[in-house]
């Protein structure tokens, strides 16, 4: 078997530890007989996976017990229709625009109230966050939106924006459980699945009790209310099993290795290594500004088209899969997930120095 490193921005890297565990119980789950893909959601052990996957990311994370945890289908971009529908009382919303997801939660909420966009860093293709200490938020906006970490530009929000006491609902897909955050300053935090934490095919919503009631947006679907899972447990429909499974194994991988304080100090020395050979190389460059650069997703260029692809090919040839750079951006990105090891960077950064030295 010959694993590569995978710098894909999602679906990702997993960790090999979780993937083997879920090969030896792929036959038969803790001998009763069957794989977790074939089992009922509505069965005993089905049930002792999800409280299980709920209650160590609920400890991960620190999770107040006026919030509740939705594994939702759909991925983050259900969740952009999800959220106005659901709490737009007042049939207004502010808009943070700092990358495509976020452009796109923006547009699909125009569909539901009036949207504001307070503040954009799209003047400079996504390569900043802006100033969000006195943003010119609206006296009856029913939420403030941001995109936390921008996983196609990789930019990274260092401080949450200040939303003058208005709910702030942040998509924290491609950083979700790389560094502890503190729940309580969001209404809603919610990520998909498969850039992080799992395989793809879910979202997982941790959404403030006072936020999840009846009073939705008239036509709002029932599979479309937070309250509908919320009082199911996730459970009324059938759920993404095996994603939930995989998840909740990830899970205990990440306190196995010291929660999210231990991961964030690896994400860093991860993203220094890369960042440190971009900020000295004559050949490549970064295209983020450094005070805003994320430690998950590492977007660089050679200014030169044709070099881009060739390093692309010549990376793939050499074990690196998946460094090329998203449709909107070109040149080339660099996924360190919770999952990449450090050796993975490392192998990277020596690739980059041999390519740098054959081809200036």
């Amino acid at each position: 078997m010959s694993r590569v490193y995978n710098f894909s921005a999602g679906p990702a890297v997993l960790p090999e530890e979780v993937l083997k565990e879920a090969q030896e119980e792929m036959l038969d789950y803790r001998g009763c007989g069957m794989s977790v893909m074939e089992m009922s959601h509505r069965s005993k052990v089905f049930q002792n996976i999800i409280d299980e996957a709920e209650a160590d990311l609920r400890d991960l994370m620190g999770i107040p017990s006026n919030y509740k945890v939705l594994f939702l289908q759909g991925g983050a971009s259900l969740q952009f229709s999800m959220i106005p529908m659901n709490l737009m009382k007042n049939g207004v919303a502010d808009y943070i625009v700092t990358g495509q997801w976020a452009k796109k939660a923006y547009a699909e909420a125009q569909k539901y109230g009036k949207t504001n966009k307070i503040a954009s860093s799209e003047d400079k293709t996504f390569s900043y966050i802006p100033d969000c200490s006195d943003l010119p938020i609206s006296p009856d906006a029913d939420y403030v939106y941001i995109c936390e970490n921008n996983t196609i530009y990789g930019t990274k929000y260092k401080k949450l924006p200040n939303t003058k006491g208005k709910t702030l609902v942040a998509d924290v897909s491609s950083c979700f459980l790389s560094e502890p955050v503190n729940v309580s300053d969001y209404g809603i935090i919610y990520g998909g699945v498969q850039k992080n934490i799992g395989p793809a095919g879910m979202v997982i919503s941790i959404v403030r009790d006072d936020l999840i009631t009846d009073d939705v947006l008239p036509g709002t679907p029932t599979m479309m209310k937070f309250k509908t899972h919320a009082d199911a447990g996730s459970l009324y429909n059938t759920p993404n099993c095996y994603c939930i499974y995989m998840c909740g194994k990830v899970f205990k991988w990440l306190k196995k290795m010291g929660g999210l304080e231990v991961m964030k100090q690896r994400n860093e020395e991860k993203a220094k290594l890369l960042y440190d050979f971009l900020d000295q190389s004559k050949l490549f460059k970064g295209t983020v500004v450094p005070e805003d650069r994320s430690l998950m997703n590492v977007p660089f260029i050679t200014g030169n088209a044709d070099l881009d692809a060739k390093f692309v090919k010549e990376s793939k040839e050499a074990g690196l899969e998946n460094l090329k750079g998203h449709r909107t951006v070109g040149g080339m990105r660099a996924s360190i997930y919770n999952a990449m090891p450090k050796e993975g960077v490392e192998a990277l950064v020596a690739f980059m120095k041999k390519f740098e030295e054959e081809n200036l």
